[in-house]
C-alpha cells in the first residue's frame, strides 16, 4: 500500500488534498453528500479484496469471508460506539429500513411515523405498507424554513401523540441538510412505547455516534416506586431490562468515504426480535448476526474495506474533520447568500456539512425545473450540486469537504451575483 495515498497528518484541507480522489478536476465538486466520493486509499483497499476473492472464489467464500466480516463489523462498531453484535452489514440505509419495516407485524389501522420531509425512499416504504396492510402513515409535519431545533421535537410530537407502531426519524434531513435532535426524540418515543428508526444515512463520520448509548435511551424508564420492586425481583441493571425496540441505519460511503455498497443495521435486543434481512437466504431461523452475514452470493468488498474508510478519515482527524466540515459549509454558505440576497433555511447551529439555502429565481419547483437548474450549473459552469424542490421554491444544497475550498463556491456565488 502506497502511504501517498493517506492524507499526511495535519495535512492542511483544500484542493491539495484533491489527488487523494478520482474526481474530475475540471468540476467544482460541491455535492459530497449524494452519493460521497470513495478515496483512491479505499479504492485500492477494494481492489485487494477482489483480487483476493477472484484468485479462489471458493475458499474466499466459505474459508475467508466469515472471518474477515466479523473484523470489518468490529473497526466499524468501534467506530460508531456499538456492540458488535448489534450492528449487521447491510447494502445502504434503503436497505437497512426495509428490513426493520418489512419485518414488522402490522395489523390494519396501525399509524407509522414519518416527517413530510423524510427520506423519499423511506416515504415511498411507508406508503407501499400502509398500501399493504392498511395502515395509516402520519406525517410530523416539519416546518421549512426553520429557526429552532425544537419545532422538528414539537412535530414528532404532535405526530405520535395518539400513538404509534413506529416512528421513522431523518438523523439528517437529506434535502434540508438540518441535523435532528435525536436525543430528545428517543425520549419521547420511549416514554410513549413507540419503536424507533432512525435513518442515519448522512450521519457515520459527520457526527459523532455513539449508538449503545443512544439504544440505552430507549431502555425503560425509571420511576421512583420501581426501585425498590426491580431490586427484590433481582431485574439487575437498566440495561437488562426491558426497552422499546430501536434500529439505527447509516451508511459508509457518504462522510465515511466508503465504498458504495456497504451500510450498516444496528438494533437492540428488542429491536432484533424477529428481524429478518430484505432477501431471505441460507441461514433464515438461524439469529439476526447469522442472517444478515449472508443474503447470498454478492461482492462483499464494500463490507470489507470499511476499515481503510476509517483509517483514512483517522489520518485527517475525526474530530478535526467534522469541525472543519461544518466551518466551512458555514462560511461557503454565507458567501453565496450574500451574493444572492437570501437567507440559508435554518440556523447555523442546525447544520452540519451541508447547507440548505434558495436558489435565487422566481420559478415554480417543478421536476422540470430542478433537473433544468442542475444541468445548467454543471453544464455552464462546471458546478456539480443537488437542487431541491422545497414546499414549492427551489433550492440548493452545498456540501463541503476537505477537497474543497472557498474558491469553489465563489464560482456558484457568482452565477446569480
Amino acid at each position: 500500500m502506497s502511504p501517498s495515498l493517506l492524507p499526511a497528518a495535519n495535512a492542511p484541507f483544500g484542493h491539495d488534498l484533491r489527488p487523494l480522489w478520482s474526481l474530475d478536476p475540471a468540476i467544482h465538486y460541491l455535492n459530497h453528500g449524494s452519493y460521497g466520493a470513495t478515496p483512491l486509499h479505499v479504492q485500492a483497499a477494494q481492489t485487494r479484496w477482489r483480487t483476493a476473492l477472484e484468485a479462489e472464489p471458493v475458499r474466499f467464500m466459505s474459508d475467508e469471508l466469515p472471518a474477515a466480516l466479523v473484523a470489518a463489523r468490529a473497526r466499524l462498531a468501534g467506530f460508531v460506539g456499538a456492540t458488535p453484535q448489534r450492528l449487521a452489514f447491510v447494502d445502504n440505509a434503503t436497505e437497512g429500513a426495509n428490513a426493520v419495516l418489512r419485518s414488522m407485524n402490522f395489523k390494519p389501522g396501525d399509524p407509522i411515523v414519518i416527517a413530510n420531509h423524510g427520506y423519499p425512499a423511506l416515504r415511498h416504504t411507508a406508503r407501499y405498507l400502509a398500501d399493504r396492510h392498511e395502515l395509516i402513515v402520519v406525517e410530523a409535519d416539519v416546518p421549512w424554513p426553520l429557526t429552532d431545533p425544537q419545532q422538528i421535537v414539537d412535530a414528532y410530537t404532535r405526530a405520535i401523540e395518539g400513538g404509534a407502531r413506529i416512528a421513522i426519524v431523518d438523523h439528517i434531513f437529506s434535502p434540508l441538510a438540518v441535523v435532528t435532535p435525536v436525543l430528545e426524540i428517543a425520549r419521547l418515543c420511549r416514554d410513549r412505547g413507540v419503536p424507533l428508526l432512525i435513518d442515519g444515512a448522512h450521519a457515520p463520520a459527520l457526527l459523532p455516534l455513539e449508538l449503545d448509548k443512544l439504544a440505552e435511551i430507549m431502555a425503560e424508564k425509571d420511576k421512583p416506586e420501581e426501585h425498590v420492586s426491580y431490586a427484590r425481583m433481582g431485574r439487575g441493571s437498566r440495561s437488562e431490562r426491558s426497552a422499546t425496540p430501536f434500529w439505527y441505519v447509516g451508511n459508509c460511503h457518504k462522510w465515511l468515504c466508503g465504498a458504495k455498497g456497504a451500510g450498516f443495521l444496528y438494533a437492540n435486543p428488542e429491536g432484533q426480535h424477529k428481524l429478518h434481512p430484505t432477501v431471505i437466504s441460507n441461514f433464515f431461523g438461524q439469529g439476526y448476526e447469522q442472517e444478515f452475514a449472508w443474503t447470498g452470493t454478492r461482492d462483499p468488498s464494500a463490507r470489507l474495506c470499511v476499515s481503510d474508510a476509517i483509517d483514512f478519515i483517522e489520518a485527517l482527524g475525526a474530530e478535526r474533520y467534522r469541525n472543519a466540515l461544518k466551518e466551512m459549509a458555514w462560511e461557503a454558505a454565507a458567501l453565496v447568500c450574500g451574493a444572492w440576497g437570501v437567507a440559508p433555511g435554518a440556523t447555523r447551529d442546525m447544520f452540519a456539512s451541508m447547507v440548505t439555502l434558495p436558489l435565487p429565481v422566481d420559478e415554480h419547483a417543478s421536476p422540470e425545473a430542478v433537473a433544468k437548474w442542475r444541468m445548467t450549473l454543471l453544464q455552464q459552469h462546471k458546478i456539480e450540486v443537488p437542487i431541491h424542490a422545497i414546499n414549492g421554491k427551489l433550492w440548493v444544497r452545498i456540501s463541503a469537504q476537505v477537497y474543497n475550498e472557498m474558491s469553489d463556491y465563489e464560482v456558484l456565488a457568482r452565477v446569480f451575483k
